[in-house]
């Protein structure tokens, strides 16, 4: 999500900093809202009270998608059939933003940051709360809070990568570092470089891990992508584009070695794009496979794998940061 934009939001914002109606408490066993049976449908119409989800993932138990919420902090499990429930509702959290599932320890875990548009949102953290959520999967039951606030701010965590064992690397679109959180919840600092932000702190967004041994992070005002390496995380490389990924929000890395990037203009136009890209050299350069421009909803935010294809997620952040809450969002296949 775009850092920028959001602060002049603030002041927009305040005639609709009322309370979210419907949410529910995490520590207890939350199943899935009935879903048809068969096939992912193409197109999910969720609905949920003003709910403005910016991450998504797929959970593969439940057969359903998990979200975020910039407006209400939570994470939800949303059905096939667009029904919402909530999982997380952990009352420190302002806004959840990246959304990841870990099957393989039963956890969720989520970007948190505080745009301004939260209905949490006050002045001590706007702009200065950034972490990571652990919670349990099946319970949405708080396990860890990690704040990564760490040194000047602003501070706006918004995206992150998992890799197998269980680590986070998180990006903090305001500031020039990418964190690291290890499985038990420890933080440091995984790399520094001036080209990470920019001077209106639209810096990274999306994150993916690749097994080759390194993170792509993608900057949202320039569209360059980064290969920044795990094994020596001062050895930065810019990756070479057919096209810049301007506006470069959500990305996906899929089993076939592509990768799927959500672009947006927050604040300047509804369009958005969602690209597909491949590298046949390890991913110092890259070209555009597939381009669907316009998409199909406004403002396209991130991508997730499921069994049935990538989905991506429109939830109108556009709305809530011009002033107006809506209760609807989609979800659709690539």
């Amino acid at each position: 999500m775009r850092a920028r934009y959001l602060v002049s939001a603030m002041a927009t914002l305040a005639v609709v900093m009322t309370a979210g109606a419907g949410l529910a408490s995490g520590g207890e066993n939350v199943q899935a809202p009935r879903s048809p049976k068969g096939a992912l449908p193409d197109v999910i119409n969720a609905s949920a009270p003003s709910l403005h989800p910016e991450g998504v993932a797929w959970d593969p138990a439940r057969k359903s998608f998990l979200v975020g919420s910039v407006r209400h902090g939570t994470v939800s499990v949303v059905g096939l059939d667009g029904q919402t429930q909530t999982l997380v509702n952990e009352p420190r959290i302002v806004s959840t933003v990246g959304v990841h599932v870990d099957v393989k320890r039963n956890r969720v875990l989520a970007a948190y940051a505080d745009y301004g548009v939260g209905t949490r949102s006050t002045e001590a953290t706007a702009f200065t709360q950034a972490g990571l959520g652990i919670f349990d999967l099946t319970t949405g039951r708080t396990l860890h809070l990690v704040n990564l606030a760490i040194g000047p701010g602003p501070h706006v965590a918004n995206d992150f990568a998992l890799d197998p064992a269980g680590n986070a690397y998180v990006t903090d679109t305001a500031s020039d570092k990418i964190f690291k959180v290890d499985v038990n919840g420890r933080a440091s600092l995984l790399a520094q470089d001036p080209r990470f932000t920019g001077p209106a702190g639209d810096g990274l967004n999306g994150i993916v891990w690749h097994p080759g041994g390194y993170l792509l992070a993608v900057r949202y005002d320039t569209g360059s992508l980064l290969r920044i390496s795990l094994r020596d995380p001062v050895s930065i490389v810019e990756v070479r584009l057919d096209q810049p990924l301007v506006g470069g929000d959500g990305m996906l890395l899929r089993p076939d070695g592509t990768l799927v990037v959500a672009t947006n203009a927050l604040g300047q136009s509804l369009e958005g794009t969602v690209r597909e890209l491949r590298s046949r050299d390890g991913w110092a350069s890259a070209t555009t496979t597939r381009n669907v421009s316009p998409w199909t909803d406004p403002v396209p935010s991130t991508v997730a794998l499921t069994s049935n294809g990538s989905y991506v997620i429109s939830g109108r952040i556009d709305l809530l940061i011009g002033g107006t809450l809506t209760d609807e969002f989609t979800l659709r296949r690539f």
